[in-house]
Formats: structure tokens, sequence, C-alpha cells
């Protein structure tokens, strides 16, 4: 680490004390969960639109063996970005301080600009007990020298969550992890609210599950999302009674081993990632998409996608459905990365995986590279 410090002082015609010293201050972690579709992407690419928020680190978990998400988080050439993939339910402690104690490393060798927080968003499935239990004083135990690293160079500020107020209630009806996406949040951000025409107290509704969050509606004038990423330190002070068991069961809990498949949570939820390396024509991309949204026996619960199309394969197509609501399509100007085919992944339970899979086999013939998930 010296060595590297070092390295990065070379590089530097002055440096200040501030500097060195940010180096080894704790940074603060942000936590930002909600369920599938509730709009957490859409809410880091604002909080990262704000000039106040430069200086964040992103850490990005993806629910499927072939990322999406990535593409779609918009982060400054300078800014560190990490994706991981897989159930995160069995591989936080794991991965997230893989990824932390990556995020040091670079820091010291002067890889990165100065970081000042550090924003994790997870899959919707995520289950936040084992992630929170990674961070935060007492938690996971330690494994290794990288885990009390990163024990020392990082600290869990705030977690905020994203509700859904469309999708929400069905939500807390059939997932536990929507409740315990509440329940741990300091911050709630009712989102798709502009969709809904009658209004209602939602605070005063969910509040039963966490009597301590504030809740903002993502609409609201004058509503500033960056103010909510932390620079204290999280507490489940005020909490569910729910908050600490769930907690200390996380530290005791084995977890089924399957965090080998990075398509499956528990035995019902899993992804289906299919992808073409050749343009699709847009009719035949809006076939599939009509489909795989009015099945209602499908399954479904979360679809996102990146196409290239025949009528301007340099600007991508991006489509999200949740559930059996697709939402209107975007033409992105560039792609924002090398890979150019058209990738999509499914999530749900029980799906026809199958039929699915022969659907996007044919639109465009010989040339499908789909796999299961």
């Amino acid at each position: 680490m010296i060595g590297g410090l070092l390295r990065r002082l070379r590089k530097t015609p002055v440096a200040t004390e501030d500097e060195v010293r940010r180096l080894y201050d704790s940074v603060p972690v942000t936590l930002l969960t909600g369920f599938l579709g509730s709009g957490k992407t859409t809410l880091l690419n604002d909080i990262l639109a704000d000039p106040a928020m430069n200086g964040t680190a992103v850490i990005v978990n993806e629910f499927g063996s072939v990322p999406i998400d990535h593409d779609l988080v918009r982060t400054g050439s300078e800014t560190y970005f990490r994706t991981t993939t897989g159930c995160i339910c069995c591989t936080a402690t794991s991965d997230v301080r893989a990824s932390l104690s990556d995020l040091h490393e670079a820091r010291m060798r002067g890889e990165v600009p100065p970081i000042s927080r550090v924003i994790i968003e997870t899959t919707g499935l995520a289950d936040p007990a084992p992630i929170i239990n990674s961070i935060i004083p007492g938690g996971a135990f330690a494994m290794g020298l990288r885990d009390h690293v990163v024990a020392r160079h990082f600290h869990l500020a705030s977690v905020v969550t994203a509700f859904d107020v469309l999708n929400g209630r069905a939500t807390l009806d059939s997932f536990i992890e929507g409740w315990k996406q509440l329940a741990f949040a300091d911050h709630v951000v009712l989102t798709k609210t502009d969709l809904v025409t009658e209004s209602h107290d939602w605070a005063a509704e969910l509040s039963i599950l966490n009597p301590s969050a504030r809740y903002h509606d993502r609409h609201d004038t004058g509503f500033q999302l960056p103010s909510l990423i932390g620079e204290g330190n999280y507490t489940i002070s005020g909490k569910a009674d729910d908050v600490p068991g769930w907690l200390a069961m996380e530290r005791l809990a084995k977890h089924p081993d399957h965090a080998h498949d990075p398509n499956r949570h528990g035995d019902e939820i899993e992804a289906i990632s299919l992808s073409h390396d050749v343009p699709l024509t847009p009719q035949a991309v809006e076939t599939f998409l009509h489909i795989v949204t009015t099945n209602t026996t499908s399954g479904l619960l979360r679809m996102k996608g990146i196409f290239a199309l025949t009528d301007d394969p340099d600007r991508p197509l991006v489509a999200h459905a949740v559930q059996h609501r697709l939402y209107p399509r975007q033409r992105l100007e560039r792609w924002p990365d090398g890979d150019r085919t058209s990738r999509v992944v499914l999530i749900g339970q029980d799906m026809p995986i199958k039929p699915i899979r022969e659907l996007f086999d044919v639109l465009a013939p010989g040339s499908a590279k789909t796999q299961r998930a």
C-alpha cells in the first residue's frame, strides 16, 4: 500500500496534506436497493448527473449471467465502476468486500481519481441483510486481511430503497425481499407516482414496516435526490423489531449452495439470458417484446434488453418491462461500449423457458447465441 501511495505521489507535482489524508479516511457507502423494476438505475443516473456527486464510485450487482444494467448506468470516464453478477443473497459478503477491496487498491495505486463516496446498487432480488452485515462493525466475520482493510477504509452510511407504487403492494404480498428492503431503509423513494391518478399516503402505510424511514416522492417539486446519499453512519436504531433479528440470523445462517449458478435465486426465480450477434428488424423486436410481456401466464417479473436494430445499428434500442407493463422504448445515441450484441434478460417465476428461447431464436435464424438462465 505504501509503495502504491508513493507511486501516486510521484505522478502528482504537489501532494497536499488533504490528498494524503483522504486516501486513509473511511469512505461512506450508500446502499441503493429496491425490488425488480422499482427504478433503481434511473435514480442512480439522476444522482450521478448532479455535479455535487463528482467523486462517486459505483458498484452494480446484476442478476443473470449476461449483464445489461452496466450499459444503462451513465458514468463519467473517470468514475470507478464495477459490476458483479449472480445471486447476491449468497455471495454478497465476498462480492461486496472484494469490490470495495479492489477499489481501495486502485485508489492506493493512483489508478482512479479521489473517491468521496461509494454507491452500491443491488439486484432487485437482493436481501439487504448480508450486504449490510458485510460492511457494518460487528457484522460478518472477517476472513482475512482483505476484510480488515475494507472495515478500516469503508463504512455504511445509509440505505436508500426505491419503492414502485404501481407494483409495490403485489411485491410485498409475494416476496420477503421487498419487505426487508423497506425495513432496512433510512430513506424510501416512491417511484412512478406520476403514473397514478389517485393520491395516497404511502408514508402512513409503509411506516408499519419501517417507522424510522423518511419517505420521499420522486416527482415532488424540489426533491433533491443527491441529498439522500449518506455521509454519517448507518444505524438500525428506531427500525422495526425484525431488523436486528434478521441481521443476527444472517450471521448464523448457512446458505444453500447455489452461488455457482448466477441465474438462479432460490428454487423458483430464475433468469433467461438471450443474445443475437446480428442486428434485428424493429418489427421482430417489437413482436418479441409484445408476446413475452402480454402473456399473463409467463411468470415474468422483470425484463430488460438492449438491441441492435437494422434501421440504425449504431443507435441501440433499450427496452424495459415490469411484470406485464412494457415501458416506452428508448434509442441511445451510441453503444455504451464495444459489445454490439442484442441481449435481453428476463427474470421470473416458473417461466416457460423453452418457448421463450425458441421465440427469440427465430428473430434472426441461424445467428442465435442463447443460453439458459
